[in-house]
């Protein structure tokens, strides 16, 4: 029998998943983690991008967070995520409206912009088509 973990993924309005799984992947803001059964324990920002998990069962599921903690222990892991959603319910329209806004901020030399913001928000919208992409490829 494989070892395996146990796996929360909440956001402040709502737990999006809880279950068992074999390997965790996740976007640690110094790069992609992988975490298996009796990792160290560990606690990680995490940056936008896609939390994938693969489950016994061989089934992988994929999620966008779009920043928040990663917490490792042996057996537990769990991702606080400032807002989390299953990668295949992201609206890929607004996703690219959302990173035409930020592009067209961060070209606006001459009104009042928040750089920072824009471009975190350009980073957020980029992570949310790819998580759509990945999904996309791995379906087929």
């Amino acid at each position: 029998m494989a070892m395996t973990m146990h796996v929360d993924i909440v956001s402040a309005e709502r737990e999006i998943f809880s279950g068992t799984v074999n390997m965790l992947f996740a976007p640690a803001e110094m790069g992609e983690v992988g975490i298996m059964p009796r990792h160290t324990p560990l606690i990680t920002r995490l940056k936008p991008g896609e939390v994938r998990l693969q489950r016994p069962e061989g089934q992988e599921d994929f999620f966008y967070v779009s920043g928040g903690l990663l917490e490792v222990q042996p057996h537990v892991v769990t991702v606080l995520a400032d807002t989390a959603q299953r990668a295949a319910d992201i609206d890929e329209a607004a996703a690219l409206a959302a990173k035409q806004r930020a592009e067209e901020a961060l070209q606006d030399r001459e009104g009042k912009l928040d750089y920072a913001r824009a471009q975190a928000e350009l980073a957020e919208a980029i992570a949310q088509l790819k998580a759509i992409q990945r999904i996309r490829k791995k379906l087929g």
